[in-house]
C-alpha cells in the first residue's frame, strides 16, 4: 500500500492571530511568538524524515516554513498558490462584533470564498502532492481554515480550530482516502475516524 505522510503545519502566530482579527488571504508577517512557535516545531518535526517542504505563498506561511526547513537542515522546495487561505473578502480584518456580523451569510461571508470551494482547493493540492511524492513524506504549512475544511472534507467529519504551529499528521491512499493520525499534536483515537 502506497501511503504518503502528511505533516499539515499551520503558520505560527501573528499580531492579527493575537487580537483575534479575520485574516484570511490578507498577507500579515509573523511576530516574535510566531517565530518562536516555528521554531519549537522542529523539535516534533525532527522525528520524523521529510523529503519536501512545501508552503502557502503568503509570509507568514512561507517565514514558517523557511525556519522549520532551518532547524531541519533542509530548504523549501516551493510555494504553492493553492495552499494559501480561504479568502474572507470585506471581512478581513474584522474583529467579532456587529460590523463582522453584517457581512455574515449561510455559510461564511459576503464576497468570501465559499468553505466549499477552499476545501476543494486545499484538497486538490494535498492529493496533487500526494502524486508527486507518493510512498514519501511532504511537510506542508499553510493556513488554519484552509488546513480545517480540507481535512473536514478529506476524512468526514468535523474538526475545530487548528493551533498554530503544531503537529497534524495525515496519511494518503489513492484508493483508500486519507487517514489522520494527529490532531492538534495529539493522537486521534481510531473509532473517531470518518
Amino acid at each position: 500500500m502506497t501511503l504518503t505522510t502528511f505533516a499539515l503545519i499551520r503558520h505560527g502566530q501573528t499580531d492579527w492571530n493575537a487580537q483575534r482579527r479575520l485574516q484570511g488571504a490578507t498577507d500579515i508577517p509573523l511576530n516574535d511568538v510566531g517565530r518562536g512557535q516555528a521554531r519549537d516545531a522542529v523539535d516534533v518535526l525532527s522525528d520524523y524524515e521529510w523529503d519536501a517542504i512545501v508552503s502557502s505563498p503568503l509570509s507568514r506561511a512561507a517565514e514558517t516554513a523557511s525556519v522549520i526547513a532551518d532547524g531541519l537542515g533542509l530548504s523549501v522546495t516551493r510555494h504553492i498558490p493553492a495552499l494559501a487561505e480561504r479568502s474572507f473578502g470585506p471581512a478581513e480584518g474584522l474583529h467579532a462584533g456587529p460590523e463582522l456580523e453584517a457581512l455574515r451569510i449561510p455559510g461564511g461571508y459576503r464576497g468570501a470564498e465559499s468553505e466549499e470551494d477552499a476545501a476543494a482547493r486545499g484538497l486538490g493540492a494535498l492529493e496533487a502532492l500526494a502524486e508527486e511524492f507518493p510512498a514519501r513524506r511532504v511537510l506542508v504549512v499553510a493556513h488554519g481554515t484552509l488546513l480545517r475544511v480540507s481535512l473536514n472534507r478529506a476524512i468526514g467529519r468535523t474538526l475545530h480550530r487548528i493551533d498554530n504551529a503544531v503537529l497534524n499528521l495525515a496519511h494518503y491512499h489513492a484508493t483508500k482516502g486519507w487517514h489522520l493520525e494527529y490532531f492538534n499534536g495529539e493522537r486521534v483515537v481510531a473509532a473517531a475516524q470518518g
